[in-house]
């Protein structure tokens, strides 16, 4: 065998084939001349493959089991697609331009059903399909360039969903070529065709061309969602293939940002196909020629990836980078079908192939479970660079890679035996913690690691591993329990002498805490009398002298220990001794006229302790250090910060970082000093690690993604490394910090980020979770409920509109002022949905009402039932779509809707004597646009006509004195409604009669 090449440091993934899908084509009669696999799609469940016959074949992927076969008389199968919400529909387009959308109804065990049929494309070569990705609506382009859609009913609606309403077909628009791709996102279609590509908005039916460049072939185009990361909440990119190699990188709305060339990037060797066979490929490092390629699709793929492909190729892209990240010679190819990172292809021959795109360490692992070791070792010595780090070993340790060197035959594969040595002898070892916790594993079960890197152990029963195991277990457990039943609260300085109080929560009741304090005062005296007992710690010299005695019979005392005035005295005790044993604390060198904050600066951080300490006894020692600041000890001295931050610099290294965290944010978030000596003690703490110097290199993505690799976090070292990177990249930073929630909460990166930055990282953290767990998330992190006002006043005064737009100087709301767009009014329109109390309710709506907010001022009124202020600002906004709309405020009463009419009269007649400035600066009067959205006492006569009817409706407008000549319009509109009502009541009767007659045919 000859010698492996090793592959560029670049390259770190690789497209595996893993299933032979020939026997599944071998049972479906898919493998010979006469019938062939036309077209396919994929999606969570199925694997759809459309014929020549006219027959679409359902497989499940669990197993590659037919389940289904749905035949088609109209011509072959052209195009397929699955539903991405609902994979109980699927879209079929056959030869002969017909579209059928499909409910397979296989959850209920029915007869698959037939539940749009589309012929608007009867002629024509079906060339895209495309599902809308929240309704069952299908888009369908044809080679002569139009683009209609269909929607579907479904039998879940009952007999009257199915069978009764019928959705006509609409065509969306005609473009000038023949329609080469179709892609659906957030309300918005993209249609690529020959020679351009377009966007259009369904809902609107307005229309953009991406780029003004036109082209001359197949060039596809697809939506790239940005929902990981730093992206989280941003709208999508699109991305527009161009001739020679090209990609254009453009907005959600259609504006050309930048062009991806990798006409040169593509000069790299193309990256070997690992096969499911035992039939090694090499690597071939020769350069290429820069290749210009025209790519006739896009697909957004995998984790944040771009791919495309050729007739002989695959291509995978990192757009956001602009780098290739591999691209490998496959043969033959006509079609492929993406889900996540998995690929079916489809090649000319009729044959299908399942690809997957890996990881190198996830692939050698997966050929290790295969147990495929020729091909195992020619991936690691291919990815040494990748195979050869620390991460790696989380996938493939160094015992699965030594077993497998032994798998090898010294015969045949000598030379990659030889290799693979080499790669052996360069691998880091995972870190210390990692690495004794998987040794402890290795030594005592069996274990493999799953794909998404899970480690399933299989424990050797009766072992003595298991029982080291459960009593460790059973003693943490037993002590956190212990420890979670108290919580010291400071009471308030009414009390005698300023004590405090050791106050039980108040859900437990008296039986729970008399057991309780028992099991505390026994913990605490069972680790004293360990002290005591342990002769050969207290003959040390540098110890002899520490005072733990003393402490340990103060503590034993009951009376001591669950007072605290005493406990607080005892602890002042210890910590004179503690700072004679340890030795003072060096000052730095300070100018004669420093001020008082200035003096604090003078103490060291320090993080490691001055003279060795026994593992044992600082355990113990941490627990007393962590209680004398949890306590608070330092509230009697003559300046608490100061005594707080000097402790904290003293005495760092005894205090468990945990628990200084909490009290940090708990007990001192009005105090900064404290806050920043716990960020300089763990930075000072953290400076080691190799983090650290990812960070200094500036560059955001792979500092975020040096810190996933942390996992599992700890939250005061994550949050050192955070508060570098805020001071690296500010607010980019920030907004990424929503990834290592809930580890990182909100009140902390309230404590590090400017106001502005921590608004848009709640903002993204409340946006990161889906619509419906929104609100009550948000609401989960209101501790305590008090943020809601500093929230919606913070949001209220970031990235808003000048209050000079929204108010006039006599404080009343400027008229369509409620249209400017608030930058954080998504996280508004969630702030004001908070369930609260009536005072809280009433200062939000003020507050609102005081900044011009005025679609939340309006929300919180009629959530105040305070309706006629609501009336009165939407008249004075002069906008009907406050009323009309699905979430506007209708008039509930008769009285309501005079009181409307009125309002709207007084100011129409206001209006009418001086003139209004609008939104955009255009006077009322001089807007067609505007008075199609006016509020008037005709438009509002016409809204009670459709709700009371139109008798009615003139009979309040007579009460309101209103003296209203109706336009023609109006009149007809009147007419109609007075011919429908008597229609309805007619039918009405109608249908009485006929049940009266029945049920009196019944009773006979």
């Amino acid at each position: 065998m000859p010698l492996i090449p090793v592959v560029p440091e670049n390259h770190s993934h690789v497209l595996a084939e893993f299933d032979c899908l020939d026997p599944l084509l071998s049972a479906l009669r898919l493998d010979s001349g006469r019938l062939k696999c036309t077209c396919l799609a994929v999606s969570r469940k199925w694997l759809a493959l459309g014929t020549s016959a006219g027959g679409l074949h359902l497989i499940q992927k669990e197993g590659w089991k037919q389940r289904l076969i749905l035949t088609h008389k109209e011509g072959s199968i052209a195009e397929v697609a699955c539903c991405p919400h609902d994979e109980d529909f699927i879209a079929v387009a056959t030869s002969q331009g017909l579209v059928v959308v499909w409910e397979l109804q296989l959850e209920r065990r029915g007869r698959p059903e037939r539940v749009s049929v589309s012929w608007e494309h009867r002629g024509q070569a079906i060339s895209a399909l495309c599902w809308d990705t929240s309704t069952l609506r299908v888009f369908v382009g044809d080679t002569g360039g139009k683009v209609s859609f269909l929607r579907a009913g479904s039998s879940k609606m009952g007999k009257v969903g199915s069978a009764f309403v019928i959705f006509p077909v609409q065509t969306v628009t005609t473009v000038d070529s023949r329609v080469v791709q179709l892609g659906y996102q957030d309300g918005r279609l993209l249609i690529s065709s020959l020679s351009r590509c377009y966007l259009c908005d369904t809902e609107r039916e307005k229309f953009w061309r991406v780029g003004n460049k036109e082209r001359d072939g197949e060039y596809g185009a697809c939506f790239f969602p940005q929902n990981r990361g730093l992206l989280v909440g941003q709208p999508p990119l699109l991305y527009s293939a161009r001739p020679g190699s090209r990609i254009w990188e453009a907005s959600f709305n259609g504006e050309v940002l930048s062009t991806h060339q990798f006409k040169q990037p593509l000069a790299c060797p193309p990256l070997p196909l690992i096969p499911y066979r035992d039939e090694p490929q090499y690597y071939n490092p020769v350069q290429k020629s820069p290749q210009s390629i025209a790519f006739p699709k896009l697909l957004y793929f995998g984790d944040q990836n771009l791919l495309t492909w050729t007739h002989s190729a695959v291509y995978i892209f990192t757009p956001q980078n602009g780098q290739v990240l591999l691209w490998t010679e496959v043969k033959d190819l006509v079609d492929i079908a993406v889900y996540r990172n998995e690929l079916f292809c489809l090649h000319g021959s009729g044959r299908l192939s399942h690809l997957s795109l890996l990881s190198a360490e996830r692939c050698v692992e997966r050929l290790l479970r295969r147990e495929s070791w020729p091909l195992a070792a020619m991936v690691c010595c291919m990815f040494q660079h990748t195979i050869t780090t620390s991460r790696a070993r989380k996938a493939i340790p160094i015992d699965r890679l030594e077993h497998l060197r032994s798998q090898l035959s010294s015969n045949t594969h000598l030379e990659l035996t030889g290799q693979l040595e080499e790669v052996i002898s360069k691998l880091e070892p995972l870190d210390s913690a990692s690495s004794s916790r998987r040794s402890s594993i290795s030594s005592h079960e069996s274990f493999n690691v799953l794909d998404c890197g899970i480690y399933r152990v299989i424990s050797r029963r009766g072992s003595q591993s298991d029982e080291e195991t459960s009593s460790l277990i059973n003693q943490s457990m037993s002590e956190e329990e212990r420890l979670k039943e108290f919580s010291f609260v400071q009471e308030d300085d009414q009390v005698d002498h300023g004590k405090r109080l050791l106050v039980i929560r108040s859900n437990v009741d008296n039986s729970f805490f008399s057991l309780s304090v028992s099991s505390f005062v026994k913990k605490t005296t069972e680790r004293i009398n360990t002290l005591q007992m342990n002769s050969e710690l207290w003959q040390r010299p540098e110890f002899k002298d520490s005072g733990h005695s003393e402490m340990s019979a103060s503590i034993q005392d009951p009376l001591v220990l669950l007072d605290p005035v005493c406990l607080g005295e005892a602890l002042q005790e210890w910590l004179a001794v503690l700072q004679r044993i340890l030795g003072p604390v060096e000052h730095r060198s300070t100018a004669a006229g420093d001020s008082n904050v200035d003096k604090e600066e003078t103490y060291p951080v320090r993080v490691v302790s001055p003279k060795p300490v026994p593992s044992d006894l600082l355990a113990d020692l941490t627990q007393l250090a962590t209680l004398y600041t949890e306590m608070r000890c330092f509230k009697n001295q003559e300046n608490e910060v100061l005594g707080c931050t000097t402790f904290l610099r003293s005495y760092f290294f005894l205090l468990d970082q945990e628990r200084v965290r909490r009290m940090c944010l708990l007990c001192h978030q009005d105090q900064p000093e404290v806050q920043s000596s716990f960020i300089e003690a763990m930075l000072d703490l953290t400076q080691s690690s190799k983090v650290v110097e990812v960070i200094r290199r500036g560059d955001l993505l792979r500092s975020l993604r040096s810190l996933r690799e942390l996992q599992p976090w700890s939250a005061p070292p994550l949050l050192a490394h955070l508060h570098r990177l805020y001071q690296k990249h500010r607010e980019a930073a920030v907004r990424s910090f929503t990834q290592f929630y809930p580890t990182i909460t909100p009140a902390d990166v309230m404590t590090m980020a400017q106001q502005g930055h921590f608004l848009a990282y709640l903002d993204n953290l409340v946006q990161s979770r889906t619509e419906e767990h929104r609100l009550s998330f948000l609401q989960s992190l209101l501790e305590p409920e008090s943020l809601r006002q500093d929230w919606l006043e913070l949001a209220l005064t970031h990235d808003a509109p000048q209050r000079c737009d929204t108010l006039s100087p006599d404080g009343q709301p400027r008229w369509h002022s409620h249209c400017f767009s608030w930058g954080y009014g998504r996280l508004l329109s969630l702030l004001i949905r908070l369930p609260a109390d009536l005072s809280s309710k009433q200062k939000m709506a003020e507050t609102c009402r005081s900044h011009g907010y005025w679609t939340g001022y309006i929300y919180l009124c009629c959530e105040l039932q305070c309706r006629k202020e609501a009336f009165t600002t939407i008249c004075q906004l002069d906008d009907i779509s406050l009323l009309d709309e699905a979430d506007g405020v209708v008039p509930q009463t008769l009285e309501e809707w005079r009181l409307l009419i009125q309002l709207s009269q007084r100011c129409s007649s206001e209006v009418d004597s001086e003139q209004v400035t609008g939104v955009n600066g255009s006077s009322r009067s001089n807007s067609l646009a505007d008075c199609d959205g006016k509020i008037s006492p005709e438009k509002l006569t016409l809204m009670l006509a459709r709700t009371a009817g139109p008798d009615r409706a003139m009979a309040v407008l007579e009460e309101c004195g209103v003296q209203l000549v109706l336009s023609p319009h109006s009149k007809l509109v009147c007419e109609l409604l007075r011919v429908t009502e008597k229609r309805q009541r007619a039918m009405i009767q109608t249908m009485l009669e006929r049940c009266d007659r029945f049920l009196w045919s019944q009773h006979a």
